[in-house]
C-alpha cells in the first residue's frame, strides 16, 4: 500500500489568486514518481487558528507532508509559530540558523535587521534543513504518523531544499514502489470517441487507464503499479494501441516527450524528403512548430489566398498552388491550407493538401473555438496529415 502525502501551502498571496502555486504541482509530481500517492492539496493564507487546524488534521491522517511557504521574517510569515502551538513544541532559538542567516546578509554586504532572527526560531526537536539559497532555514519532524517537511515558499530555494534533502529522507524512512507510466499520445479523435474504442479492453487490476486531454492531443495513460517484464508490459500497451490505429502518434514512458513534430522529423529524415508550406488561417504557426528543423525549406503566409474557396473547386486550385510551389522551391513535398466557404454561422472550414512523391492527400477539416483554438487545430491538423501522408 503507498504511502500517503499532502502538499501543504501557505500565504495569503495564493488563497487570494495573486500568484500560482507551482510549487504544489512540483511537488506533486515529484512524489508520485518517488511512489507516494498524493491525496490532497491544501493553500490556507495567513491564519494563525487555520494553520493550526489543519496541521493537526494533516497529522492523524497523511503519512508525509510537505509545506512551503509561511518561514520568511515578517508578521505574516506564520508556519512555525502555528507548528510550535499545534503540535505543543516550543520555539527555539537555533545558533547555527541564526550564524547562517548572519552570513548570507554579510556575503552581500547587507546589514541584517532585527526581524530576521525570527527565521533562526525552530520548534524543539525539529531537525534544521540548512538553506544554501536564501535566508530562511527549513526543518522536518515527525509528528503523530505523519513525517513533516518545512520550506520556504521561493520555489528555487524549494526545489533544492528538496532534492539536496528531503528526497534522500524520504527514501530512507518509506518503503516505496514508484509506478511505471506509460503515456500513448493520440491525435486525430476526441477523448470520448478515444474511450469508445477502448470499451472492450479488459486490463488486468494492477494496470489502471487514464486520460488527459491538451490543446493538441489526447493522453492515453497507462499506469502499472507491479513490475512487469518487458514482453508482459510491451503486451499491455499492445492491447491498448491496436484498437486505436493511426491515431496514435507516439507511446511515450516516465519523462519522455516525443512531440507530433518529433516523429515528423524521422520520417523525413528517414527518406530525406523536405518541405515547403504555404499558411492562410494559421499564419505562420506551422512554421513556428516546425522551427529549427532543417527539412522545413520554405514557409509563407499567403493573405491573398485567405479569402474561403467554394469547396467544389478548392481541391483543384490547391493542386494548381502545389504545382507552382513545387517548381518554385524545389522541394520533394509542398503543403497548403486554404479557408472553405462554410454553412456554419461559428467557426471555420478548412482543407489541407499535401504532395509527397508517393501521391497527394488533402482533408477537410470544421473548427470551433476562438480564433486562437482555431488556428492551433488547424496547424495540428496539417502536421497530422503531414504525418499520416509520408
Amino acid at each position: 500500500m503507498k504511502p500517503i502525502a499532502e502538499i501543504f501551502s501557505q500565504g495569503e498571496e495564493i488563497v487570494t489568486g495573486q500568484i500560482t502555486d507551482t510549487n504544489a504541482t512540483w511537488l506533486s509530481d515529484k512524489l508520485v514518481e518517488l511512489g507516494f500517492r498524493v491525496s490532497r492539496h491544501t493553500a490556507v493564507g495567513d491564519d494563525l487558528d487555520d494553520l493550526i487546524h489543519l496541521l493537526t488534521e494533516i497529522a492523524e491522517r497523511a503519512d508525509c507532508c510537505i509545506c512551503s511557504g509561511g518561514l520568511g521574517p515578517t508578521i505574516d510569515d506564520l508556519t512555525a509559530e502555528a507548528v510550535a502551538k499545534a503540535f505543543s513544541l516550543p520555539l527555539k532559538m537555533d545558533n547555527t540558523a541564526l550564524h547562517q542567516i548572519q552570513q548570507y546578509f554579510a556575503s552581500r554586504q547587507r546589514v541584517m535587521v532585527s526581524s530576521n532572527q525570527k527565521q533562526a526560531l525552530l520548534p524543539e526537536g525539529s531537525v534544521r534543513l540548512d538553506n544554501q539559497w536564501g535566508t530562511a532555514p527549513g526543518f522536518s519532524l515527525l509528528f503523530r504518523r505523519c513525517r513533516f517537511y518545512f520550506v520556504p515558499g521561493v520555489p528555487y530555494e524549494m526545489k533544492q531544499m528538496f532534492e539536496h534533502y528531503i528526497h534522500q529522507e524520504l527514501l530512507s524512512h518509506f518503503r516505496l514502489n514508484p509506478e511505471k507510466r506509460v503515456i500513448i499520445r493520440t491525435i486525430g479523435a476526441g477523448e470520448s470517441d478515444i474511450q469508445q474504442q477502448l470499451n472492450n479492453i479488459q486490463l488486468p487490476d494492477f494496470v489502471s487507464l487514464g486520460f488527459r486531454t491538451t490543446a493538441e492531443e489526447i493522453e492515453v495513460k497507462l499506469t502499472f503499479q507491479t513490475r512487469l517484464d518487458e514482453a508482459q508490459r510491451q503486451e499491455i500497451i499492445k492491447q491498448v494501441t491496436t484498437p486505436l490505429g493511426e491515431l496514435v502518434y507516439a507511446v511515450d514512458e516516465d519523462k519522455q516527450r516525443t512531440t507530433l513534430v518529433d516523429v515528423i522529423e524521422q520520417k523525413m529524415h528517414k527518406k530525406a524528403w523536405t518541405l515547403s508550406v504555404v499558411e492562410t488561417i494559421t499564419q505562420g504557426m506551422i512554421a513556428v512548430k516546425c522551427s529549427g528543423r532543417n527539412w522545413l525549406q520554405h514557409a509563407e503566409y499567403n493573405a491573398q489566398t485567405a479569402k474561403p474557396l467554394s469547396p467544389d473547386n478548392a481541391l483543384q486550385f490547391a493542386q494548381s498552388f502545389i504545382d507552382t510551389l513545387s517548381s518554385q522551391y524545389s522541394t520533394d513535398c509542398c503543403m497548403v491550407q486554404f479557408c472553405l466557404h462554410s454553412k456554419h454561422q461559428q467557426g471555420s472550414s478548412i482543407i489541407t493538401v499535401i504532395k509527397t512523391p508517393e501521391g497527394i492527400f488533402h482533408q477537410q477539416k470544421q473548427l470551433m473555438g476562438s480564433l486562437s483554438q482555431q488556428q492551433n487545430r488547424a496547424a495540428m491538423a496539417a502536421l497530422n496529415l503531414l504525418r499520416l501522408s509520408i
